[in-house]
């Protein structure tokens, strides 16, 4: 049992709680749903109108105000009823069923723990890098409004990601300000006894204390753990204080304070997900530690917990090139780990190392925390379909002799929560149209709802979005021109910038060079033309960091400052720095065209592009990630070919051409053919149709679903039926096996034999099993696809025994005869009730 209470805690011991009214508020200050749903907002409004402007972080407005200030307001008789109504409504909210409970109420599923190393849900709570934050933040915000049992593990950074600032000389400079929990929406996480949640993690060199925090996001709760715990020596208290900073062992230890103590964390509270969703490699030791949990409770030897745990867990792979894998030496797995698995888990060291590796031979290998997601769940992901492809050769090592096309890894594209995204004015428009609950439940409704609305309400709100963010791009560049020291004139110039009637492009992404945030720089002259055209003008604005060791990334923002300073540019094109999710979220609520050109395929989807469709943004990307299967040229603008090129220069000025002559040709004439009521038809015709069809199509209502459907809901299943009877499957599994080890290497085939009959082939089989059992295995006939076509399997069926053999058998299929017999081919593969093949049994053998 865990207590809620604060004000026993020194954090909080100075807070007015007993102001009558105080608690209400800080219940509402401390669920941030307030992040995405702004009926609280006229509250923090009014308790302090400028530091809510400044920080939209409640609970710190709420710490700050006066105790006068807040006595005040609880003696105002609307301000009370306004309170308390939204305390309320916020209770009867969480009690109530919503998409999950009407549509399985009679549901295995009881808890999900989602592990992530970052959550990005608001500014207010900066523990977040980018997009897998992103990601994570949104899943969350997405199974809170479709009642998804979900909680999410991660950890409380002391410094989190740095803030950018861009010095006078046009070059990134690194900051990182202190995250005080005091005043973050969090609260330390209680014993029933009243003291703070710590568990002592004993990894190598000293013990490691851990701290716990709860953050309320509506239905969901997330739990974060940090070290900085004043029991800690400094190394280990400086733990969890930069997100991906630090040496390999610093992050290595941040992986496993996430993954082992997260795990612990949940059996601390008394919490038994059926399932576990690993958010990237990252949190990977949580299969081990959820595996020795399961040995500790049922006394089965670590091989058998994994069996029965690993049906339960889910890998989400984000990466799309194989350097982006995390890798630890052998030497660093051996001190932080070495004790870990010959004591707790009860395996050597190199069965631990054989886990991570591609070759467990190989001794030089590196310990990849992919592959031990992979051999320790028993369902991995993608994240957009063209990802799959992607994600499947990369994986493809781990399961030699398999097709790649049948490498296990399926997809979902990602999903935003849109409820977080959209502008006042969209979220007005969409209201009118599709009612406050749009985004909880069905959305096969929304598309045909949104092609009633006029022309004439569209281009409206897209006038009203466009000003509102060059009014607040004009204030936030004026308050950075005045960081860097700017002369005072440069900063009054700054509030005049850009015109609220100009074609506005974003691009914002992280300065990497695979994403080429410079394509559109390569011929300044020809940008130049474009932005400064007499009757059809264009402005952009550009925004993104570069990883403070990415110095190629660092220079590219360099060239940006560069021309941005030009005299002829100024006026048309400005570099916010310190890209946040609040700069985020005006971005995309304002521009008319969203601008992506990463090299394909090396963006595994991207969700920045997403966000624009609820405002009626446009998509102008290459066709990678989530654009390669959203784009029709109805919707947005395409580029490049759909082909992957690798990192050739020659084609990255095919590409850089081709986008120049699609703004020149088609973008910019788009937006300012207008008719008599000065509305371009054609360019709202185009937002309509991305609105309608993909809005629906690219939210969390939809990713959230799959999710459950097709993962946590049979990976419950699974795991219920393996853990029974302390995991009797489990044992069946790993000595069904055994002996498929052991037996493997006598399969053989006597010969395959192929006649024509009529209009099929008839292909058969002679098979000497040897010391395996038909039952444990599968005889198929495989074709490759055809195109983008699965390829063709049909299993063969056992016809006899063969006459004076030792476990030697017929095998005979007919398949009809539409392609040369010579495509066929046939194979064994294991077969295992309930067990995902070649998932948990790579096993193959292919006919000579």
């Amino acid at each position: 049992m865990v207590s809620q209470t604060r004000a026993s805690h020194p954090i909080y011991a100075l807070l007015p709680v007993d102001v009558e009214g105080f608690n209400s508020l800080s219940e509402l200050a401390l669920d941030m749903r307030w992040s995405w749903n702004h009926a609280t907002d006229k509250v923090w409004r009014q308790l302090d109108p400028d530091l809510w402007e400044i920080t939209k972080n409640p609970w710190l407005v709420l710490q700050t105000a006066s105790r006068h200030r807040i006595e005040q307001l609880s003696l105002d008789p609307a301000f009370r009823s306004l309170v308390d109504g939204l305390v309320e409504a916020n209770r009867r909210r969480i009690d109530a069923h919503a998409w999950f409970q009407r549509a399985h109420p009679q549901s295995r599923l009881n808890c999900v723990a989602y592990f992530s190393m970052e959550f990005m849900l608001s500014d207010a709570l900066p523990i977040y890098s980018g997009g897998l934050g992103n990601v994570a933040g949104d899943h969350l915000k997405g199974a809170s409004d479709m009642g998804v049992p979900i909680i999410g593990v991660g950890l409380l950074y002391q410094q989190g990601y740095f803030r950018q600032h861009i010095d006078r000389n046009g070059e990134q400079q690194e900051i990182y300000p202190y995250n005080d929990p005091g005043q973050l929406p969090i609260t330390p996480l209680r014993n029933a006894n009243g003291e703070w949640l710590r568990l002592l993690l004993q990894l190598p060199g000293n013990d490691i204390w851990v701290r716990a925090w709860q953050v309320q996001i509506g239905k969901v709760k997330l739990y974060l753990l940090d070290s900085n715990d004043a029991a800690n020596i400094p190394t280990m208290r400086g733990i969890t204080s930069e997100l991906y900073g630090g040496e390999p062992r610093i992050r290595l230890m941040q992986e496993l304070v996430l993954g082992i103590g997260g795990w612990r964390l949940l059996d601390a509270l008394g919490l038994e997900p059926e399932v576990c969703h690993l958010n990237e490699g990252h949190a990977a030791f949580a299969v081990l530690e959820r595996a020795r949990s399961f040995m500790q409770r049922t006394a089965q030897p670590f091989e058998v917990a994994l069996a029965v745990t690993r049906a339960g867990n889910v890998f989400t792979t984000h990466t799309a090139v194989d350097a982006g894998f995390d890798r630890f030496s052998p030497a660093l797995i051996e001190h932080c780990l070495g004790h870990y698995a010959t004591m707790e888990l009860g395996i050597s060291f190199g069965d631990l190392l054989a886990m991570g590796r591609i070759d467990p031979a190989n001794q030089a290998e590196d310990f990849n925390t992919a592959n031990l997601a992979i051999r320790g769940c028993g369902a991995v992901n993608a994240v957009s379909r063209l990802h799959g492809r992607v994600s499947r050769h990369l994986f493809h090592p781990l399961f030699p002799r398999w097709p790649e096309v049948q490498v296990p890894v399926s997809h979902v594209t990602n999903g935003v929560h849109m409820p977080t995204w959209d502008s006042a004015e969209a979220d007005v428009l969409w209201t009118e149209v599709n009612g406050k609950d749009r985004w909880l439940g069905s959305i096969e409704r929304l598309e045909a709802n949104m092609q009633r609305v006029p022309d004439e309400s569209f281009w409206r709100f897209r006038g009203a979005a466009r000003l509102a963010l060059v009014n607040f791009a004009r204030q936030r560049l004026s308050r950075q021109l005045a960081a860097s020291g700017a002369p005072q004139g440069e900063v009054a110039v700054a509030s005049h910038l850009f015109d609220p009637n100009v074609l506005t492009l974003g691009f914002a992404r992280r300065f990497a060079t695979y994403k080429r945030p410079n394509l559109l720089l390569s011929d300044p002259e020809r940008l130049l033309r474009l932005m400064n055209h007499p009757e059809r003008p264009m402005q952009i604005i550009i925004a993104g960091k570069a990883h403070p060791d990415d110095m190629a990334g660092q220079a590219l923002i360099k060239q940006w400052m560069a021309f941005i300073r030009r005299p002829e540019a100024r006026q048309r094109i400005i570099f916010l720095s310190d890209y946040d999710m609040h700069l985020a979220e005006h971005m995309v609520q304002g521009v008319d065209i969203w601008l992506n050109t990463p090299r394909r395929p090396w963006e595994a989807c991207g969700t920045s592009g997403m966000k624009v469709l609820v405002n009626g943004g446009l998509n102008l990307s290459v066709l990678d990630g989530w654009w390669a299967e959203a784009y029709s040229p109805e919707i947005g603008w395409s580029l490049g070919d759909g082909e992957e090129h690798g990192d050739d220069p020659a084609w990255d000025d095919i590409e850089a051409d081709e986008l120049y002559k699609l703004l020149e040709q088609e973008v910019v004439p788009e937006f300012y053919s207008r008719n008599e009521h000065g509305i371009p038809a054609a360019w709202v015709a185009r937002m309509r149709e991305s609105m309608a069809r993909l809005t629906p199509q690219f939210s969390t209502c939809r990713s959230v679903r799959e999710y459950t459907e097709q993962y946590y809901l049979p990976a419950a299943a699974q795991y219920a039926e393996r853990m029974t009877d302390k995991g009797a499957a489990g044992s069946a599994i790993v000595e069904w096996r055994r002996r498929l080890d052991q037996g493997w290497h006598a399969l053989r085939f006597a010969q395959v034999t192929v006649e024509m009959q009529g209009d099929n082939y008839l292909f058969d089989a002679q098979i000497y099993l040897n010391d395996l059992d038909p039952a444990m295995v599968r005889v198929e006939l495989y074709a490759n696809g055809i195109s983008d076509e699965q390829p063709l399997v049909q299993e063969m069926e056992l016809v006899e025994q063969l006459v004076g053999t030792t476990n030697g058998y017929a095998y005979r299929v007919r398949v009809a005869a539409n392609r040369p017999a010579s495509d066929y081919t046939a194979r064994i593969i294991p077969r295992g009730e309930g067990v995902a093949i070649p998932l948990e049994a790579s096993h193959i053998l292919w006919q000579r």
